[in-house]
């Protein structure tokens, strides 16, 4: 029997895993590679043409909610696009395993699988590759950013452009969801180091007993389940960037190893004691007040001593009311590109609405309504009822306000929408009954 040209990665932390399935893979496909580290994953992808990854969710144990497997996802699908991506997982994890479906993966199969199964899914992914191939190549192009007309704004993207022509690390600061990390990367794409990679490390979401395997890596042995030598975030941002995402909530204990990294520009794996030399240019972030942090000595001066050469104030969307609407239509453009769809807008009645809602989650906040919206909105049109934000109970009681009318027919609409039936119609407008049956009265909208 011929092998059919294919590339194959089998991503899996057993080893029986990585075996069996490469006997099975070997017999049908070219080449077949393994890996028992996620880690290895973009060096993988950078040296070799990947038709499909066939990739386990799961690799600590203790963690078995798929969502290892979830970010490596991503992390394929923007390295590599064309690459097709099956999930796998020994349990049964199938809403993680559809959400992934969801994210870009083409399949998933279940462990222990049936041979037959999974020849069929690699084979089918394999088609789907070589569709892929085909395409017409697109040239890619600079991702665009929105920077909008407030002061406050257009001065932050004005140090970012000129502290991306340095390497002067850079601490960027702001309430959650205003963009940090979209602010982190526009310094990298503006930078010499553009065609390198960025490596994102969200220090929040790192346990203490985690914090120097992720950040420093480890030598084979190093502790239980350490079966191969393995490079930490840090490596793997040479040459590059690495944003140190949510740096404020590093513990006191742990700030002093990571100041030992920035100062000396090496990295030592646990397990090993040879400094391994560093290329990295480091951005950091966080929403506390880091100054404040210091006075109460939770946080190291010496570290933000360190990583604050340039500092970057993002202002919230409370502060830039003018860029609301225009933002709000770029994010829609954007979505509907990401959805193959075009001539989406909102409702003209929208915008007052948008402007007036407090957006306390910021950017984030206003790109998952939009994004929403976009999937229960009919007709390409987005209303405010769509967008989730209608909030009348700070509204004042005049007829001379100019949102009373829109209050009445976005009223009108959820009624019509939910037949009269109070308790849904109040719950979809963030209502009391009581409030609702006394707007109700005030339009006269009994029948």
């Amino acid at each position: 029997m011929r092998k059919k040209q294919a590339q194959i990665l089998i991503v899996d932390d057993q080893e029986e895993i990585l075996f069996s399935a490469k006997m099975i893979l070997k017999k049908h496909f070219e080449t077949i590679f393994t890996t028992n580290s996620p880690k290895k994953i973009i060096s993988i992808l950078n040296e070799n043409e990947i038709n499909v990854v066939l990739l386990d969710m799961n690799y600590r144990i203790g963690f078995e909610d798929g969502r290892e497997g979830i970010h490596w996802l991503k992390e394929i699908k923007i390295l590599s696009p064309n690459t097709i991506v099956i999930l796998m997982t020994a349990f049964g994890k199938i809403d993680t395993a559809v959400e992934g479906i969801k994210m870009g993966a083409f399949d998933y199969v279940l462990k222990p699988w049936h041979n037959e199964k999974l020849l069929e899914t690699i084979d089918k992914a394999v088609a789907e590759s070589r569709k892929n191939s085909k395409k017409p190549v697109i040239e890619k192009t600079e991702k665009r950013y929105f920077v909008g007309t407030s002061p406050k704004i257009k001065q932050a993207y004005a140090i970012a452009e000129k502290v991306a022509r340095t390497d002067a690390n850079v601490l960027i600061l702001g309430e959650n969801g205003t963009g940090k990390y979209v602010f982190a990367e526009f310094i990298q794409q503006n930078s010499a180091r553009k065609n390198e990679p960025f490596i994102h490390v969200d220090l929040g979401s790192l346990s203490d007993n985690l914090f120097e395997s992720e950040l420093f890596g480890y030598a084979k042995g190093a502790f239980t389940d350490a079966k191969t030598d393995t490079p930490g975030r840090f490596e793997m941002a040479q040459n590059g960037t690495i944003f140190l995402d949510e740096i404020g909530n590093i513990p006191l204990h742990l700030q002093s190893k990571l100041l030992h990294v920035l100062q000396t520009k090496t990295v030592t794996r646990l397990g090993e004691s040879k400094p391994r030399p560093l290329n990295v240019r480091i951005i950091s972030a966080t929403n506390n007040d880091i100054k404040a942090e210091v006075k109460s000595k939770t946080f190291r001066e010496d570290l933000l001593y360190r990583i604050n050469t340039m500092e970057i104030n993002l202002p919230s969307l409370r502060e830039r009311k003018d860029d609301i609407v225009p933002m709000a239509n770029f994010i829609l453009e954007n979505i509907a590109e990401k959805y193959n769809q075009e001539n989406w807008h909102f409702e003209e009645n929208a915008a007052p609405y948008l402007e007036r809602y407090p957006w306390k989650g910021n950017v984030r906040e206003m790109e998952n309504k939009i994004e929403r919206a976009v999937i229960l909105a009919e007709n390409n049109t987005i209303s405010v009822t769509d967008l989730d934000i209608l909030d009348f109970e700070d509204i004042q009681e005049n007829d001379d306000n100019p949102l009373s009318e829109m209050e009445k027919t976005a009223i009108e609409k959820a009624l019509f929408k939910h037949h009269g039936n109070i308790s849904k119609t109040a719950e979809e407008l963030g209502l009391s009954r009581a409030a609702l049956y006394r707007r109700i009265e005030k339009y006269d909208l009994k029948n």
